[in-house]
């Protein structure tokens, strides 16, 4: 018993000379865990066992986070077909003075006159082509070059309409002139027989 009070005496003085030394600016050291002293049973004789000093329980170690499994993306669903693309566009003008109509070919690329008008097809272009309604479109840019006079320069030309056309929808495009009314009938790859 008494070296047990011995122990402890030794114990608390070293902690109160270790807390006199220290500056009072200093961080105080991390506390070490508390240290558990078996006691003796009360019946037992001076020749016992010394005291047993029991460790603390190790650390346990953090369980790892489960891996996330990202939610499998969504399929996206198919777009449509793109259009089908064709060489020629079929061209229907329409003189309003005269009341003459006029059907011409279109090659995708290439001048088209129709008296004082020229016609350049850009694109011409067809959706749901296998569908009973095909719906064909083109982008077209239309010059106004009036014809030059006898002894005369051709005055400059100007552009008058740039945009789609529409074939099933004929009066949607904004293409307005005081002579001439113009739309798109059909996109072709085929020959062209008037």
């Amino acid at each position: 018993m008494r070296r047990l009070a011995l122990a402890i005496l030794l114990a608390s003085g070293l902690t109160a000379a270790h807390a006199q030394e220290t500056p009072q600016n200093a961080t105080p050291a991390p506390e070490a865990p508390p240290v558990v002293v078996a006691q003796p049973p009360q019946n037992a004789s001076n020749t016992a066992a010394p005291p047993v000093i029991e460790a603390p329980p190790p650390p346990v170690a953090p369980k790892p986070k489960a891996a996330t499994v990202a939610p499998p993306k969504p399929e996206i669903p198919p777009g449509p077909p793109p259009p089908a693309r064709s060489l020629t566009a079929i061209i229907r003008v329409l003189d309003k003075v005269t009341a003459e109509t006029m059907r011409f070919a279109a090659p995708v690329g290439r001048r088209v006159r129709y008296k004082t008008l020229i016609f350049v097809v850009k694109a011409c272009e067809t959706r749901g082509e296998k569908d009973p309604l095909p719906r064909p479109s083109a982008y077209v840019v239309i010059d106004s070059e009036p014809l030059a006079l006898p002894g005369q320069a051709a005055p400059p030309a100007k552009e008058i309409y740039r945009g789609w056309m529409f074939a099933t929808a004929p009066g949607l495009h904004p293409f307005e002139h005081p002579v001439y009314d113009a739309w798109l009938e059909e996109c072709t790859d085929a020959p062209i027989q008037f």
